[in-house]
């Protein structure tokens, strides 16, 4: 277990910071709004949410801050873009997790398969 750790420590780059973006119910409307599209603008984004325009700001901020989101200024707009690496990284953090568990319950169900009752 010790390998794996230090394999997936070593791997990930920001993944606390990844868990708190994601932790917002309203951070994860606004990944999951981009994942549909090429790019949006901050008002675009904004729009289906009921609070002020300052309040999706930071919300993007966090979602920068993460790597979640990649934010570009054209003109007098900015555009907003998912980054879907940062969201593979935390992929990968889980799946070394679910990998784990799948083998301790497989030995869990051999166990109880082959003990008499």
């Amino acid at each position: 277990m010790l390998e794996f750790n230090h394999m997936v420590e070593s791997s990930l780059y920001n993944l606390d910071t990844i868990f708190h973006a994601l932790s917002h119910p309203s951070r994860r409307a606004i990944l999951q709004d981009l994942q549909d599209v090429k790019e949006k603008t901050i008002s675009e984004l904004a729009a289906p949410f009921p609070v002020s325009l300052a309040a999706i700001s930071k919300h993007l901020q966090v979602l920068q801050k993460a790597g979640l989101i990649k934010r570009y200024k054209s003109g007098s707009f900015f555009y907003v873009s998912l980054n879907p690496e940062a969201l593979q990284t935390a992929d990968e953090w889980i799946q070394g997790y679910k990998i784990f568990w799948e083998a301790q319950l497989d030995s869990l169900k051999n166990f109880l398969e082959t003990e008499e009752i």
